[in-house]
């Protein structure tokens, strides 16, 4: 059975406990928001939406009733401006929205709002989403463990995201990969680093369309970073590997980059190098991720089947029988980082 049929074909969404409610208002991440998912879910009706090719992007544009597009535009601007200004209201005199759209297929079935600045017609987008624990859980994960930080705001059974900007990977894997002026290393050492961070926070589906790359031109050359954009499968899956982006056959081709341009030595390297770093982060997030862990320590963010199958794949892993004790997700995450601590020690 290969890594995709291994991966749940339906993930159940789980709701946000209360100790995780006070968690996320602590730090700023609960709002009252002006409009709610279930409101977004009812609209008159939808075309297709076809890129610029005129494919299928298995997106929809919806179109609400005149007598609630007008409110409905002018929350979302309102939601937008929570998001990105703390709610400052003037700005959003300056916006308005070009177009909500719904993607039918996949997992969480998301809004993506397209929000326009009326004086130099910039543009940007947002999400939302139903509120899933798990996906909440990568979100606070990915912002304080990866060297990003990222913006989302939780009222209740909804979930609003910014935008992560970036090309997708598996547009990258066909249309950027081999220009002649991007450095294969480069890329390869990305990747290496990339799938590190994945295993060690336990986010799971890394295939080449759930994350973009953001390239930046440096003085003497391009850099790459890799970000996640999609994170449904944070501690959710039972099979260790699905952790590691490397394992899918999506990735084949950055696999491949790495096999060709890097040492064995190389790699171990950059692997440190990326655990060291994620290091320093827990050791300055050590308040808010232990707030984090407790809030989490007993929530349902898997089924016990998966929850034991992961267990005893770490265990095997880290030659360590306390994975087996462990009955949530929430007592595996704690457990499989404090493992990378111990193991940074030893390198000192």
């Amino acid at each position: 059975m290969n890594l995709i049929e291994q991966i749940s074909k339906k993930k159940y969404f789980y709701q946000v406990s209360r100790s995780f409610k006070k968690y996320l208002k602590r730090y700023t991440r609960e709002s009252n928001l002006p409009v709610s998912y279930n409101t977004l879910r009812h609209f008159q009706n939808s075309i297709p939406l076809y890129d610029k090719e005129g494919k299928d992007t298995l997106w929809e544009t919806v179109f609400y009733h005149p007598s609630l597009s007008g409110e409905i535009h002018q929350n979302l601007k309102r939601v937008y401006s929570l998001l990105k200004s703390a709610g400052h209201s003037q700005a959003e005199e300056h916006l308005h929205i070009e177009r909500i759209d719904f993607c039918v297929f996949g997992n969480s079935k998301p809004f993506r709002v397209k929000i326009v600045n009326n004086y130099n017609e910039v543009h940007d987008y947002f999400y939302i989403k139903v509120a899933d624990a798990s996906r909440i859980c990568g979100l606070e994960l990915e912002h304080l463990l990866s060297p990003y930080s990222i913006s989302y705001l939780v009222d209740d059974d909804t979930l609003v995201e910014e935008h992560i900007a970036g090309i997708p990977g598996d547009v990258f894997a066909k249309d950027y990969i081999n220009r002649k002026e991007f450095n294969p290393k480069r890329i390869a050492k990305e990747f290496v680093k990339f799938n590190e961070r994945c295993f060690v926070r336990l986010l799971g589906d890394m295939r080449s369309y759930n994350f973009v790359f953001d390239i930046t031109q440096d003085f003497d050359d391009i850099q790459f970073r890799i970000r996640a954009i999609d994170f449904d499968q944070q501690c959710y899956e039972g099979r260790k590997n699905i952790y590691l982006p490397q394992f899918f056959k999506e990735n084949l081709v950055f696999v491949e980059l790495v096999q060709e341009h890097l040492h064995p030595e190389v790699i171990l390297q950059y692997q440190q190098e990326e655990r060291s770093q994620i290091f320093r982060r827990i050791k300055s997030q050590r308040h808010r991720l232990r707030d984090l862990r407790d809030a989490l320590l007993n929530d349902e963010l898997s089924t016990p089947q998966k929850i034991a199958q992961l267990a005893r794949e770490l265990s095997d892993h880290y030659k360590n029988e306390a994975f087996m004790k462990c009955k949530t997700m929430g007592r595996l995450m704690d457990l499989h980082l404090k493992e990378l601590i111990i193991s940074d020690l030893k390198q000192l």
